[in-house]
């Protein structure tokens, strides 16, 4: 083997090794896996790379709002379902269906989405849920 097979194989394992934290960011270790259901008010969608977010004030069974932090894909995957810039506004009312909170109890969720499942129902009657 030459010295710039050999340097090259050298540099391959090291992009390697440093590339490893990158897998821990779509980890799933903070969340718990409970089935939770928000119905609340949109305050803000935010469009925006890596990752969509939806955010909305949900009264909780004690009559206090809670604002709810719900991650999903990044834009360009929501496009290809039928999601844009525009779909929400804030006062929009919609229910979110989430298996994944924060095991912090933060009022942080992460969401998928799956068109024959809805998780996101009220979407301004765009779409059939």
């Amino acid at each position: 083997m030459g010295t710039k097979a050999i340097q090259g194989f050298v540099v391959l394992v090291g992009l390697l090794i440093v590339s490893i934290p990158l897998v821990a960011h779509h980890g799933n270790a903070s969340y718990d896996n409970k089935v939770l259901t928000l119905k609340g008010t949109v305050t803000e969608w935010r469009w925006i790379n890596p990752h969509v977010f939806l955010k909305l004030d949900v009264k909780g069974d004690d009559g206090k709002v809670v604002n709810w932090t719900c991650e999903l894909v990044a834009p360009s995957n929501m496009i290809n379902f039928g999601f844009t810039g525009d779909s929400f506004k804030p006062g929009d009312q919609v229910t979110v269906v989430t298996s994944q909170i924060a095991r912090s109890g933060a009022p942080i969720a992460r969401l998928g989405y799956n068109p024959a499942k809805g998780l996101i129902k009220g979407w301004q009657d765009k779409r059939p849920f």
